[in-house]
Parts: C-alpha cells; sequence; structure tokens
C-alpha cells in the first residue's frame, strides 16, 4: 500500500473525517485531501508525527508489505547473531561493514 491509501487508512480505522484527521496531526484540512489524493507527500517529520498519533511506524507507512523483509535465510543468521555475545556481534558487525566497503569499492571501479 502506498502512503496515500495507508493515510487514508488511519484515518477511516480510527473513525475520523478529515477535519479532525487534520486536527489531530496538527495540518490543515487541505494538505489531508492532498495527501488522500497522492497529491502531496509528507516530510519526515510530519511521518514522525503521524506515526506517534497513531501508534504505527513510518516504516509501515510508506513501504509497500514485504518490501523492507530480509531473505529467510539472512532473517535466521540475523536472529542468531542477536543472541551472541556483545563481543561476537561486534565482531560480526566489523565484518559486515568491511564487506560494505570492499562492495562500495568495487563499484566505484566500475564507475570509475
Amino acid at each position: 500500500m502506498s502512503f496515500p491509501t495507508r493515510f487514508l487508512q488511519l484515518r477511516k480505522d480510527n473513525k475520523l473525517t478529515q477535519p479532525q484527521m487534520a486536527e489531530k496531526v496538527g495540518i490543515h484540512i487541505t494538505q489531508v485531501k492532498r495527501y488522500e489524493a497522492g497529491q502531496a507527500q509528507p516530510s519526515i517529520e510530519l511521518l514522525k508525527k503521524i506515526a506517534t498519533a497513531f501508534n504505527v511506524t513510518t516504516d509501515w507507512m510508506i513501504f509497500e508489505e514485504g518490501e523492507r523483509d530480509l531473505p529467510d535465510g539472512l532473517q535466521l543468521k540475523f536472529e542468531a547473531v542477536s543472541q551472541m555475545s556483545d563481543e561476537d556481534q561486534r565482531t560480526i558487525q566489523s565484518l559486515i561493514d568491511g564487506m560494505f566497503l570492499k562492495h562500495t569499492a568495487s563499484q566505484l571501479q566500475r564507475v570509475g
């Protein structure tokens, strides 16, 4: 679902009119209408304000279902890492950081 759809869903799920939604979020009703119609996108600060007001995450408001999910193999590995000692987690973080640097360097070589 896109932001306009989620924004509208929040309003309807909470049985709010557009004026009530505007008041709850602290924006003008015209802006509510523009968001619902997909004619405008909120600022990051406003996204945070909406998420806080309705107890949802900003990820839920802007990403499609599953768009940010990890592949199952990685998800299981990260869950296992979360059970390790702090020292082992720092070591794994360093390894991941090193792989990111290696990947970025190879990308830069291809461009340059």
